[in-house]
């Protein structure tokens, strides 16, 4: 007796989850992108590490896609370097004057790793470019490949009277042209640190 479709696709992406989380964990640790963890008093302290969640939107040249963004972002080193989780939580489609809406993706999982450099700043806000890395669960018309780099420009303001802050981050994962088409992922994420 064969299950069905939907169950074989399910366990099919569960699979290949478990292994985008492995390859993705042996990227950060033999990168050497690993974050330093002691142990204080308090418990199990990550040094320097900030955990950051958020909401974002998708959009491609400047028009929504309508696609939802749940990021989970882990940096460490002042920020200068970012391990992410991201869940492309609804489908994303561009509406053309012309045109019905074009599927331009279903939803899927992200992760992302990415060396950071502050660009400006002063004691209330910082601006970074990063550089890395990004890995798909799903190809797409956005990107045939699921391995694409990944560069971000991010704005991160400290909130008055509180020991937070908040950042403004826009994304693009993209292979570069290898293989067509190849119109990158773009989306921008709010997310408030721990």
């Amino acid at each position: 007796m064969s299950m069905p479709d939907t169950r074989e696709a399910r366990l099919v992406e569960i699979g290949n989850m478990r292994l985008f989380f492995r390859m993705m964990l042996g990227l950060a640790l033999t990168s050497g992108l690993a974050a330093r963890v002691c142990v204080a008093e308090s418990g199990l302290v990550c040094d320097g590490c900030e955990l950051r969640l958020g909401l974002g939107d998708t959009y491609h040249f400047w028009s929504r896609t309508g696609g939802l963004v749940i990021p989970a972002t882990l940096t460490w080193a002042q920020g200068r370097y970012e391990v992410g989780l991201f869940k492309m939580a609804t489908r994303q489609t561009l509406n053309e004057p012309s045109k019905a809406h074009r599927l331009l993706a279903e939803p899927y999982w992200g992760v992302s790793a990415s060396r950071r450099w502050k660009l400006a700043g002063a004691s209330t806000w910082r601006v970074f470019f990063g550089f890395g890395v990004s890995y798909k669960s799903e190809a797409d018309p956005l990107s045939v490949t699921r391995w694409n780099l990944a560069s971000q420009l991010a704005m991160r303001l400290r909130l008055p009277g509180n020991a937070s802050d908040v950042e403004l981050c826009v994304r693009h994962w993209s292979n570069g042209g290898i293989r067509l088409p190849n119109r990158g992922q773009d989306f921008m994420t709010v997310t408030y640190a721990f």
